[in-house]
């Protein structure tokens, strides 16, 4: 007597917001043990570089480039530096194949990771950014335009490290690009570029989170070029949908090796 045996229907893939709310959920919890410790540490770094920049910096455009900077490199540190270590350190303990037998969209797993860490970024950011404006003197009211540059620079920066983190060979030289990264920010972003070589503000227009710093730098002044500051989040935006892009194809590839 022959018993047929028939396949039963696979579950169908998970739609893609509903997964990527899971998946952000998901790392907002794992992530949630270590959140004190990361505030304080990219909250301190960037308060600290602001009060040593102010024994040469007085004021002006300066005083403004170092506030904005010294604010968007708690994103940096977090969203670039820290994502770029987590997926790197994902892919060499096999932590991929876990998210791969899951039925998800790979787009919402970079997405979702990325959101959750650069959601904590918010407070380090807002904390730093009040403190640099008390020690230089800089109005506060234009403070609401972080609402907008967290998130883009956020994306642009988190999905510039997950790829870093995917796409290097190694544990160790994702770690090493994360840390490159965020040296960059630093240097790039905080330093006045009035004060940089030419060949320097070149390279500076080459990182993503040189278009945040500059259009949050520019609300300080007191006439704000508002055309100015909307291209800049425009360039955040753009260089953050490609740099998810890159990220989300980095996965598939990783995923499948």
């Amino acid at each position: 007597m022959t018993t047929a045996v028939t396949a039963g229907a696979l579950a169908p893939r998970a739609r893609f917001f509903p997964a990527l709310a899971a998946v952000y959920r998901a790392q907002l919890s794992r992530a949630r043990v270590a959140r004190i410790p990361l505030l304080f540490v990219a909250t301190f770094q960037s308060v600290g570089i602001m009060i040593l920049m102010r024994g040469v910096v007085d004021g002006g455009s300066e005083a403004r480039a170092v506030v904005a900077g010294s604010s968007v490199l708690v994103v940096a540190f977090v969203a670039l530096n820290l994502l770029a270590q987590y997926f790197g350190q994902l892919r060499a303990g096999g932590g991929l194949d876990h998210y791969a037998t899951l039925p998800v969209p790979p787009a919402s797993v970079v997405l979702g990771a990325a959101a959750a860490y650069a959601s904590f970024t918010v407070p380090g950011t807002l904390v730093t950014a009040g403190f640099g404006c008390v020690l230089f003197g800089l109005p506060m009211g234009g403070l609401w335009i972080l609402g907008a540059v967290v998130p883009l620079a956020g994306a642009a920066l988190a999905g510039l490290g997950a790829a870093l983190g995917l796409l290097a060979p190694r544990q160790e030289l994702a770690t090493l690009a994360g840390q490159l990264g965020m040296s960059a920010a630093l240097l790039l972003g905080v330093l006045p570029p009035e004060r940089m070589p030419d060949v320097i503000v070149w390279t500076r227009d080459l990182l993503p989170s040189t278009y945040g710093v500059e259009a949050f730098a520019r609300t300080f002044a007191p006439d704000p070029d508002w055309t100015a500051v909307l291209f800049d989040l425009g360039v955040c935006g753009a260089v953050g949908v490609l740099s998810l892009a890159v990220a989300t194809w980095a996965y598939r590839r990783a995923a499948v090796r």
